[in-house]
């Protein structure tokens, strides 16, 4: 059985996931404008664009910009990056537990904000951010 969550429930995950990095990570954050919004799901032309086979595969989230290490000069003529949490697919993945879903939250989150700021999967488990 799934548990499903409210919108407003869902949304409170992410934003104790994003209060619970370091400060200074959210400073950043906050002064390089990162939108972190909740959507039901990923569209199935957000996964063709991606390069996903919408009938098998699916995202929990994604980080849509340039990474930080990556940008010039010029990037404050950009629109904000953007993290997008999916919230169908983390409660079909993970529901039925509420404690499960409040940690492939909190996962997806470090995860999506770890392309911001271009570090690794090696460089995440390093800070204890897996």
């Amino acid at each position: 059985m799934s548990l499903a969550l409210s919108r407003p429930e869902f949304e409170k995950l992410v934003t104790s996931a994003v209060r619970g990095i370091p400060s200074r990570f959210r400073r950043i954050l906050r002064q390089e404008n990162v939108l972190v919004v909740v959507e039901t799901r990923p569209t199935r032309r957000k996964l063709l664009e991606l390069g996903m086979k919408p009938a098998e595969e699916t995202l929990f989230g994604l980080y849509e910009g340039v990474p930080r290490p990556e940008r010039s000069s010029y990037y404050n003529f950009a629109v904000p990056d953007k993290i997008t949490i999916y919230q169908e697919p983390l409660e079909a993945e993970f529901g039925g537990n509420y404690a499960a879903i409040k940690e492939a939250v909190r996962r997806t989150v470090l995860h999506e904000i770890a392309h911001f700021f271009g570090w690794s999967d090696a460089e995440l488990e390093a800070m204890g951010w897996d």
